[in-house]
């Protein structure tokens, strides 16, 4: 589950340009003029305006922001991305789930919120266990780590170590976090979204829109058995 972005579009054999299952976390909807391929980058876009095809009913207006999802599902392995989160309060998001009836797990490697006041620095870790045939409460533990300067001002590289031990952060190469892997057994979605969190890192301000989270590369690598 690798890609370098060094086309002129997204792979379709690769990655859906929407989350196929959400339409994003309201008020901004997921859409796909938002997601593009150039200068060897992913690039995912938040935009204040409104298109046709967002259900009003259903509570998006005012933003637009982007989402990608990998068509096919990943189970352990060491994941890396080299990427510039956006410089705005809409999150920039790098993480892993799949739902059924009988289990629903997740694993965020990073929510960041590049010019959210206080979070600028924050690398926002977590795992979120929905459901399982034991257990039907939502539970997550949530880790921060404090970067050295403002990340959405660069590049760096953030990176997942997942095996049946343990689950490990990386930023830059140097460990951050580290749990033990008590219920992630289950094959994920790759995903990269960019989504409003009105309630974490509040709404967007009309001077930073729009905004531009932009992935240099995405790789996978599996041990050997």
């Amino acid at each position: 589950m690798s890609d370098e972005f060094e086309g002129a579009r997204l792979d379709p054999n690769k990655w859906h340009p929407v989350n196929p299952k959400w339409l994003g976390r309201q008020p901004a909807f997921f859409y796909s003029g938002n997601v593009s391929v150039s200068d060897g980058k992913l690039h995912l876009i938040m935009k204040k305006q409104e298109v046709p095809e967002m259900p009003k009913e259903k509570g998006y207006h005012t933003y637009t922001s982007a989402a990608v999802q990998s068509k096919t599902k990943v189970k352990y392995g060491y994941f890396e991305v080299k990427c510039r989160p956006m410089k705005s309060h809409g999150s920039s998001s790098f993480w892993f789930y799949e739902s059924s009836p009988e289990l629903w797990t997740e694993i965020d490697v990073f929510e960041i919120g590049g010019a959210a006041p206080g979070f600028e620095r924050k690398y926002n870790m977590n795992v979120h266990v929905f459901r399982t045939p034991t257990e039907n409460k939502h539970w997550s533990k949530h880790g921060v780590w404090a970067a050295p300067s403002n990340l959405a001002d660069g590049y760096h590289v953030y990176a997942l170590e997942w095996n049946k031990e343990k689950i490990t952060w990386y930023y830059n190469g140097v460990p951050v976090r580290w749990i033990e892997n008590t219920h992630w057994h289950q094959a994920l979605t790759l995903n990269f979204d960019s989504e409003t969190m009105p309630k974490w890192f509040g709404l967007p301000k009309d001077k930073d829109l729009p905004s531009t989270y932009s992935i240099e590369y995405v790789r996978a690598w599996k041990k050997r058995e």
